[in-house]
């Protein structure tokens, strides 16, 4: 399982023209779920990125967790993140869990996120999203369980 966050300052998802979810100052998370992720994995994940210290402190180092400053979480599924690049042109996607399989541990995370954070915004699963964001640092992190 891998989540590729990102510091923003606001970020948004629309489907069909219109806003389906939207954070101020937060983390927006594309997770990649992958064939033998559990839910033991993303449960650990989700845990991981809220305690990841990369907002600034009042000294300006990375010291503070989107918990500790009451950020926003966005997270949005990234079935590309699941991608094979290690050679050739083309991505391959052999290494991704299957479209049921995928949904299910994304939904699982969308619960257990919500249960652990009170300021959360989810994308649609298998949608065709387009994400608005405006990163800021640029400060980008990749995770994998």
């Amino acid at each position: 399982m891998k989540a590729l966050l990102q510091r923003v300052r606001f970020a948004k998802v629309e489907v069909d023209g219109l806003c389906v979810a939207e954070i101020e100052q937060g983390l927006l998370v594309f997770l990649g779920v992958e064939k033998d992720d559990s839910e033991e994995q993303a449960a650990k994940l989700i845990s991981r990125l809220l305690a990841y210290r990369i907002f600034a402190d009042d000294e300006g180092r990375m010291n503070k967790s989107v918990t500790d400053i009451n950020g926003g979480v966005l997270l949005v599924s990234q079935f590309t993140l699941a991608a094979d690049t290690k050679k050739g042109l083309r991505p391959g996607f052999s290494t991704a869990a299957d479209p049921v399989r995928a949904e299910n541990l994304y939904d699982y995370a969308v619960e257990d996120l919500s249960a652990k954070h009170a300021n959360v915004a989810f994308g649609r699963f298998g949608a065709d999203m387009q994400i608005s964001l405006l990163n800021d640092g640029p400060v980008t992190f990749l995770l994998e369980a």
